[in-house]
C-alpha cells in the first residue's frame, strides 16, 4: 500500500494558505488487495531535512488510531504569516501493518494579519477620471535594483477589477481574470506567486496592468452595476518579499514611487468588449532602461473597503484554444468563423495589414439562414455601448498576434470586418477561458444522443464558471444561485470545485442581510433582493454545503455557513403564513408561457423548499452536535410538511395543487408524502408523462424532481424514456438542433448556454451507473451501487474520483445477462444493490467480493463490497 495524493484544503502544495490549523488529505493505492486504514501519523516539520530526521517539529501527531484519511486537522504550532511548512503520512492497514512515508509535500501560509499589509493601494493621479468615463487601461512599472543572490521571492498582489502581474518582461503565473469577482467593499481577493526565478541580480522591473472588470462596471445594465457601492477606478495593491542567501530580506512595495502610463488597451467593459489601438504600445516599458520621464506617478487612493482574503482557489485559466470548423464570406467584407461549439472567452488572432487599419469582432451564438450571426437573444440587457465586440487597430508590422485580456463572451460565431482578403491575412482561433477545473467523473453509454446531452452539461458548466457559478456567459455573467443549487450534485460528481464553492459560499456571507434575505444573484451591488429570489434560489445557502458534505465529507462547510443557515430559515419562517410561504421565483422556465408562468403555483415550490431547508438544518446542527436546535427545527420542518399536506394534496386522489408533473414530483422528491399518500401522487406523475407522451413538461425545478423521483420509485425506465426523447420538448431536442450546450428554454428563444437544466447528468451518474454517495458515511466513505438496466440501453461506463479515489461503476446487458464491474477505491467500502428481477450467476473479484448479503429496506438483496475490483453476472429470474 502506498500513501499518495497528498492535499491541504483541498489544494496541492498550495501558497496563501490563511486557514490557522488547514484540512489534511491523502489517498491510499494499492496492488488490489482489500484495504482500510486502521491509523495514520503525520509529521509537519519547518524543513525537508527535520523531516527525513523523522523529526516534526511543527507536529508529529503520534499514532492516531483512526480510519480517516480526509480533513485531518493541523493541530501543532501557531503557524506564522509567510512561514512555509513541509509534512507526510504513513498509515497502517487493517492487520496492523505500517507502510513507508508519503512523499513529502508543502504549503505556505500567506499574509494572516492586517498589519503584515504594508503596502498602498494605489491608482492612476486622475481622481476619479476612470468611474465616470472610460479611459485607457493603465500600466505601471516599477525598477527594482538588486545586489545579492536571491533564494526566495514572493510577490503579494490584488489588482482590481482585473490585472496581469510582470516581471522583467514575463507575465506571472498562467491565470486570466484575476482576481475573483467578490463584493469589493466586503472581501478583496489577493494572489500569491512563487516569482524566485524571475528576480535576478541587478536590474529589474515589476509592472502591472489593470482593467475595469466586476469593479468599475460603468457601462449601463438592467442590474445597476454601474451604481455599485464599491465603484471606483481601477487600483492595485503589491508587495514582494525578496529573501537573500545571507539572510537579510528586502520587500518591495506598491506606493507612490511607481509611474504609470496610458496602454494600448483603449476601452475594456466585460459585457461589451476589449479596443486595442496596437499604434499606442509603449515598446519596452517592461525593460530596465526604459525611460519613464514623462510618465506619472502613482497616487495612493482609498482602498476598496473590503477586507483582503488570499484566493484559494482554482484560477480562471485559458483551458482551450480551439480551431474554427468553418469560415465563411457572408456578405462583402464580413466573415462568420464557426467554431463548431460553444465556449467562453475570446478570439485570438493572427493578422497583417496597413497601420490604422481596424478589426472588429462580434460575438454570437446563433445564425441566421444566410449565415450572418444574430446575437438578438442575448444583447438585451446591457444598455450602453456595444455588446460582445472586440475591436484591435493594427500598427502595420508584419503579422500581429492580439487576444483580450480583461473581458470575456460566450459564443460559437464570430464575425469579422474590417480586413480584406481575410483568407491570406487573418488566422482566428477560439480560445476557451473558464474556472480550470479537474475533471472528477466520467460517463459515457451505448447511446450516442446520451453521450451529447452529457457532453453538453459538462461543457455549460464550464463555461459558466469565472470565479462565480454564471446562468450564462455572454447576457448576463451574474451568479444566480437557483441555478448552481440545481446544478451542485453533477459539478460535484464531474468536476472539483470545493475551493470554488467555498469562495462563493463566503460571498453568500457578504451579501446576506441582518434579516436573513439574500438576493437572486451573488455577489450583487445591491439588486436582486426583491425580485430574481425566493426559496428556490436562496436555498443554495443550505444545499450547497450539504450537497458538498455528502459528496466530499466537508463538515467544516456545514459549520462555516451554519450561523447564516439559521438566519436564512428565521427569515423564512417571518415570510411565512401558517408554515406556507410563496414569494420568489417558481418553476422557471416551463415549455409553455411565458416567464413567471408555471402549472405548478410558486407557493408549492416554496414551501417544498421551506421544508427541505428546516429538514436539512435539523440534519447539520445534529452533525455539529447542536441537538437542541436539531430538534428544534425537526419540530419546524414537521410543521411545514402537514402544512403542505393539509394545503396542496388531496388525500383521496393524490393530486398535489396545480397538477403537473412538477407539483407530483416536488411533493415526492422533497419527502412531503409518504406511505400510501405518495403511490397516490406517484401514480399521478406518471400519468402526468404518459399523457405527454413521455416527455419532460416542466421548468428547471420539476426537470430536477422528476428524474430522481422516477428512479427513486423504480421508474428509472420511465426517466430514460423522457432523457432520450428528440422531440419538443427535451434535451435531446437539443441535440437534435445543433446544440453543443444546454439551453435556457426548452424552445431555444433565448440564451443557449446555460447550466440550470444540467442536472440530467446527475441523474446519468446516480440513475443508470448508480454511483450514489451515502450521507451517514459521507463523501463516499461508503458507496451505494444501484446499476440500472434499462431497455434502450446495452452499456454503461462511469467513474468519480472520489476523496478516497476512483470509483468505477461499468455495466453491460446481452438478452437475459447483466454483467457488473466496479472499482472501490482503498479505505471505503460499498454495497451493491442487485436491480429487482437479477440474481447472481458469478462473481468474481480481487479479495473477497462479498461480505455478506443485506437487504436495502425495500426488498432489494445487496452485497456488502470491501475495497478491490469485483465482476458481477447476473441473470433476469
Amino acid at each position: 500500500m502506498k500513501v499518495h495524493h497528498l492535499t491541504c484544503n483541498y489544494l496541492e502544495n498550495p501558497l496563501g494558505v490563511e486557514t490557522p490549523n488547514p484540512s489534511l488529505h491523502w489517498m491510499l493505492e494499492s496492488s488490489g488487495e482489500p484495504v482500510a486504514q486502521s491509523a495514520y501519523q503525520i509529521l509537519v516539520a519547518t524543513s525537508i531535512a527535520r523531516l527525513d530526521e523523522g523529526i516534526g517539529d511543527l507536529w508529529d501527531s503520534g499514532k492516531v488510531q483512526s480510519d480517516e484519511s480526509i480533513f485531518i486537522t493541523y493541530s501543532g504550532k501557531p503557524l506564522l504569516s509567510r512561514q512555509r511548512v513541509y509534512w507526510k503520512v504513513r498509515v497502517w492497514d487493517q492487520n496492523g501493518n505500517g507502510f513507508d512515508w508519503s512523499d513529502i509535500s508543502f504549503f505556505e501560509m500567506g499574509l494572516l494579519h492586517p498589519t503584515d499589509w504594508k503596502a498602498k493601494w494605489v491608482a492612476s493621479s486622475s481622481p476619479g477620471a476612470d468611474v465616470h468615463r472610460n479611459v485607457p487601461a493603465p500600466m505601471f512599472r516599477r525598477r527594482v535594483d538588486i545586489h545579492k543572490h536571491v533564494v526566495s521571492a514572493r510577490a503579494y498582489v490584488s489588482g482590481l477589477g482585473f490585472y496581469e502581474l510582470y516581471i522583467n518582461g514575463k507575465k506571472i503565473g498562467n491565470d486570466s481574470l484575476t482576481p475573483a469577482f467578490t463584493r469589493y467593499d466586503k472581501t478583496v481577493l489577493y494572489q500569491t506567486y512563487d516569482v524566485t526565478s524571475e528576480i535576478q541580480s541587478g536590474a529589474n522591473v515589476l509592472g502591472i496592468m489593470l482593467g475595469n472588470g466586476w469593479y468599475n462596471s460603468f457601462p449601463a445594465d438592467v442590474w445597476n452595476f454601474q451604481y455599485a457601492p464599491w465603484r471606483d477606478q481601477p487600483k492595485f495593491t503589491l508587495q514582494v518579499h525578496i529573501q537573500f542567501s545571507d539572510g537579510e530580506e528586502m520587500t518591495v512595495f506598491s506606493n507612490p514611487e511607481w509611474t504609470y502610463s496610458a496602454s494600448a488597451i483603449v476601452f475594456d467593459a466585460l459585457r461589451n468588449g476589449e479596443f486595442y489601438d496596437a499604434r499606442r504600445e509603449v515598446e519596452g516599458w517592461l525593460d530596465p532602461d526604459f525611460n519613464d520621464d514623462d510618465w506619472s506617478h502613482a497616487r495612493i487612493v482609498r482602498s476598496p473597503g473590503g477586507v483582503l482574503r488570499s484566493q484559494q482557489m482554482t484560477p480562471i485559466q485559458v483551458c482551450d484554444t480551439i480551431a474554427p470548423v468553418s469560415q465563411k464570406e457572408v456578405a462583402p467584407g464580413v466573415w462568420v468563423f464557426d467554431l463548431g461549439q460553444d465556449i467562453s472567452g475570446w478570439a485570438r488572432i493572427f493578422v497583417s495589414g496597413p497601420s490604422g487599419t481596424e478589426l472588429k469582432l462580434r460575438y454570437s451564438e446563433k445564425i441566421h439562414d444566410d449565415g450572418a450571426i444574430d446575437p438578438s437573444n442575448i444583447n438585451v440587457f446591457v444598455k450602453t455601448g456595444e455588446f460582445q465586440t472586440d475591436k484591435y487597430i493594427l500598427k502595420g508590422e508584419g503579422v500581429e498576434t492580439w487576444e483580450p485580456r480583461f473581458v470575456y463572451h460566450g459564443f460559437r460565431y464570430v464575425e469579422v470586418t474590417g480586413v480584406s482578403d481575410v483568407p491570406n491575412r487573418l488566422r482566428l482561433e477560439g480560445r476557451n477561458v473558464h474556472t480550470a477545473f479537474e475533471s472528477m467523473g466520467s460517463f459515457e453509454c451505448s447511446n450516442p444522443l446520451v453521450n451529447k446531452i452529457q457532453e453538453a452539461a459538462r461543457r455549460s458548466t464550464l463555461t459558466n464558471y469565472h470565479g462565480i457559478p454564471t446562468d450564462c456567459p455572454h447576457r448576463e455573467k451574474n451568479g444566480w444561485t437557483g441555478d448552481a443549487a440545481l446544478s451542485a450534485e453533477q459539478m460535484l460528481l464531474n468536476f472539483n470545485p470545493m475551493t470554488a464553492y467555498t469562495k462563493w459560499l463566503r460571498d453568500f456571507q457578504d451579501v446576506q442581510r441582518p434579516s436573513g434575505q439574500l438576493p437572486g444573484i451573488i455577489p450583487t451591488g445591491g439588486w436582486g433582493y426583491n425580485w430574481g429570489s425566493g426559496p428556490a434560489w436562496d436555498s443554495a445557502l443550505i444545499i450547497i454545503p450539504w450537497t458538498m458534505y455528502q459528496y466530499c465529507g466537508d463538515a467544516s462547510i456545514l459549520r462555516t455557513m451554519y450561523d447564516n443557515m439559521k438566519l436564512y430559515v428565521e427569515f423564512l419562517q417571518s415570510m411565512a403564513d401558517g408554515y406556507v410561504v410563496d414569494f420568489g421565483l417558481g418553476d422557471w422556465c416551463p415549455p409553455i408561457g411565458r416567464e413567471g408562468e408555471h402549472d405548478c403555483p410558486t407557493t408549492v415550490t416554496d414551501t417544498a423548499y421551506f421544508y427541505t431547508d428546516a429538514s436539512l438544518l435539523s440534519q447539520i446542527a445534529h452533525i455539529l452536535g447542536e441537538e437542541d436546535e436539531s430538534a428544534r427545527y425537526r419540530e419546524l420542518a414537521e410543521r411545514v410538511r402537514e402544512a403542505f399536506r393539509k394545503r396542496f394534496v388531496n388525500p383521496v386522489t393524490g393530486v398535489v395543487t396545480g397538477d403537473c408533473q412538477t407539483s407530483a414530483a416536488c411533493a415526492l422528491y422533497h419527502s412531503l408524502v409518504t406511505g400510501e399518500e405518495s403511490e397516490l401522487v406517484f401514480r399521478n406523475l406518471v400519468r402526468h408523462i404518459e399523457a405527454k407522451d413521455r416527455h419532460i413538461d416542466a421548468g428547471i425545478l420539476g426537470a430536477k424532481y422528476v428524474m430522481h423521483t422516477l428512479t427513486q420509485f423504480g421508474r428509472t425506465d420511465l426517466a430514460y424514456a423522457i432523457a432520450s426523447q428528440t422531440t419538443f420538448p427535451g434535451w435531446g431536442h437539443w441535440i437534435s438542433q445543433g446544440a453543443t450546450t444546454l439551453w435556457e428554454r426548452w424552445n431555444g428563444e433565448s440564451s443557449r448556454n446555460h447550466h440550470m437544466f444540467s442536472d440530467i447528468s446527475a441523474w446519468f451518474y446516480l440513475g443508470l451507473s448508480g454511483i450514489r454517495p451515502d450521507a451517514n458515511e459521507p463523501g463516499f466513505k461508503h458507496i451505494q451501487f444501484y446499476p440500472s438496466p434499462v431497455d434502450g440501453l446495452d452499456w454503461v461506463k462511469a467513474s468519480h474520483r472520489s476523496m478516497y479515489g476512483n470509483i468505477v461503476c461499468d455495466w453491460s446487458k446481452e438478452e437475459n445477462r447483466f454483467r457488473v464491474h466496479l472499482e472501490v477505491p482503498p479505505n471505503s467500502h460499498a454495497t451493491l444493490h442487485v436491480p429487482r428481477g437479477y440474481v447472481g450467476v458469478n462473481v468474481q473479484g480481487e479479495g473477497p467480493s462479498q461480505r455478506g448479503s443485506a437487504d436495502a429496506g425495500d426488498g432489494v438483496p445487496a452485497l456488502r463490497l470491501d475495497s478491490g475490483v469485483h465482476e458481477f453476472e447476473f441473470v433476469h429470474a
